[in-house]
């Protein structure tokens, strides 16, 4: 049964205040590559623990700048968009865990990994090691099962690294938009069928955020003017069996936990995605929380300066807590 349209009661939902977006101003050309044009507001509501490119900034204030992590590019696979940039944090300490940036842009090849570039370099300040994956995109080879299969690759790499400093029990996802999607999806690999893409996973994840996330692709079918349908090679009623094994809501419960970060004025992706993830996702069992940014837009969460970044960070804070 599908009736979702409204949270249950006992999915934890926390609201924060954000600068609202330019009136006016088209959503989707806000922003492509981490240019920042929504203003800094305050960041009114502390989150509670839940039952549920441009260049990047110089630093975080009473922070040194001195010792900037650098990305290291690493190919997971043979085509051009199987590779990642990772940055491990300054320093010799292990790191706090490994976050895998999932850049958005409804899975079509007009948009990389350059998005997650600022949002992995802050990371990498904060203790973070970082994993900003390229994958296979819808008109450069993406598509059922390619992106699904890159995603699934680029996380089970991991197990390559070979360093002291990282520990593969406390990898988490944090992915934008179609990169939401990917994050969740991601998490739910443990408990796919047997020679579905991305089964038996050699890294598990252990939680996950989601910015923006199209996480219900049978309810967002006509989202981005056709995007999930082009992703996934057909409607619902055409290919069932995909949607049941590519989408996140349907795979709930994720057993680990989440939280869902969306801009109440967010035009490109509704927030009811991420309502309807999250009432499911606690229905089944799961951790998992909405944090609702008042009056910000859908690209407000890639925006390293505004309460929906802080909201996100301190949404990673939270799942890799328990």
């Amino acid at each position: 049964m599908r009736d979702l349209d409204h949270p249950a009661p006992d999915a934890s939902t926390t609201t924060v205040r954000s600068a609202r977006p330019v009136p006016g101003e088209p959503a989707m050309s806000r922003r492509r590559f981490g240019a920042s044009l929504l203003s800094l507001g305050a960041l009114a509501a502390v989150p509670v623990l839940a039952s549920c490119g441009g260049s990047p900034p110089s630093g975080r204030p009473g922070t040194s700048a001195t010792a900037e992590p650098t990305p290291e590019r690493r190919a997971y696979g043979s085509d051009a968009s199987q590779f990642g940039e990772f940055t491990a944090p300054a320093g010799s300490a292990a790191a706090r865990g490994i976050v895998v940036v999932i850049h958005g842009g409804f899975w079509r090849s007009g948009y990389d990994l350059s998005l997650g570039r600022p949002l992995a370099a802050d990371l990498a300040r904060a203790g973070w090691a970082t994993w900003n994956i390229e994958y296979r995109r819808v008109g450069s080879g993406g598509g059922w099962t390619s992106t699904f299969d890159d995603a699934a690759l680029a996380v089970d790499h991991l197990t390559t690294l070979g360093s002291t400093r990282l520990d593969l029990s406390r990898v988490y996802t944090l992915g934008h938009s179609a990169g939401g999607h990917l994050a969740a999806w991601l998490a739910a690999r443990p408990g796919l069928p047997p020679g579905s893409p991305g089964a038996a996973p050699k890294v598990r994840v252990a939680g996950v955020v989601s910015q923006a996330g199209v996480l219900d692709l049978i309810d967002g079918a006509t989202l981005g003017g056709g995007a999930v349908v082009d992703l996934m090679g057909g409607r619902p009623s055409d290919v069932p069996d995909r949607y049941d094994v590519g989408s996140p809501a349907e795979r709930t419960p994720l057993g680990v936990p989440s939280v869902c970060v969306h801009g109440t004025a967010d035009a490109n992706v509704p927030i009811s995605q991420s309502e309807r993830f999250v009432q499911r996702a606690v229905a089944a069992g799961d951790r998992a929380e909405l944090v609702r940014i008042e009056g910000a837009d859908h690209f407000a969460p890639i925006d390293v300066t505004t309460p929906a970044w802080k909201a996100c960070t301190a949404a990673l804070e939270r799942v890799s807590a328990g």
